[in-house]
């Protein structure tokens, strides 16, 4: 059966690679980033302009869930699968952190997060057939690194963890399920030139992720059925051990 899905974010890395692995299986994607001119790009690159459609806004907004919600019906008749994976990071020493700082991370990652979930979950409330919603969070919300002085970024980010399981329950009823992806450190723009070999020995499997182990995790969160409240790390073992 064919599904409509929102992805937030999508113009790049992580985002992108979910909307291309949900087009190739067949299903409709509404991408959503900040510049219109990117979105025109990767939808071309997707090659199935009959299965994409782009909403270009910042997800802070609480109209730019409402916009998403609104192209998924009209141009596919509804939605089944929200991914949130929209966001911003960086770090910053905690004495350092401004105001302007924390409002910025707080909007970005759980405000946006909070409110296309709630446009997406009006929606689904409609429809009455269920849906699902998965977030990305990080791993580092369960194994801070001393080297990454990161506490703005993990503070709204911890909040997607929370909503996670907090919706997941009340949602249930619905047939709405909710889960998240925790990523570790995985090779997007936004690991730049990190150094690959330091960051790969803080895994098990002493490497960093690839987006396409990333996507694979959302798209299984997607379709699992009798799986939701779970946060699904993807860190090759970042929080599970260390290597001897």
């Amino acid at each position: 059966m064919t599904k409509t899905v929102i992805v937030t974010g999508s113009s790049s890395g992580i985002g992108r690679d979910i909307a291309r692995a949900f087009v190739e299986r067949g299903d409709n994607v509404v991408l959503n980033g900040r510049s219109a001119e990117k979105l025109t790009r990767v939808a071309t690159e997707l090659g199935a302009p009959e299965q994409v459609a782009t909403v270009a806004g910042d997800i802070g907004a609480a109209t730019t869930g409402t916009i998403l919600v609104d192209i998924a019906v009209e141009r596919f008749g509804g939605v089944d699968v929200l991914v949130n994976n929209a966001g911003i990071f960086g770090a910053k020493p905690f004495v350092e952190v401004t105001g302007q700082d924390l409002d910025g991370y707080l909007n970005g990652n759980l405000k946006g997060t909070y409110f296309t979930t709630q446009a997406v979950v009006r929606r689904l409330l409609t429809q009455g057939r269920g849906g699902s919603i998965v977030n990305i969070g990080t791993a580092l919300i369960d194994h801070a690194l001393s080297g990454l002085p990161a506490s703005a970024a993990l503070v709204s980010k911890g909040g997607v963890h929370a909503l996670t399981t907090s919706l997941a329950a009340e949602l249930a009823a619905d047939g709405i399920r909710v889960n998240a992806v925790a990523p570790g450190i995985i090779r997007t723009p936004l690991f730049g030139d990190g150094d690959e070999p330091a960051s790969g020995r803080l895994a098990l499997l002493n490497r960093i992720g690839e987006v396409a182990e990333t996507t694979a995790a959302v798209l299984y969160l997607a379709d699992a059925a009798f799986t939701t409240g779970h946060i699904l790390p993807v860190d090759g073992g970042f929080i599970s051990g260390r290597t001897a």
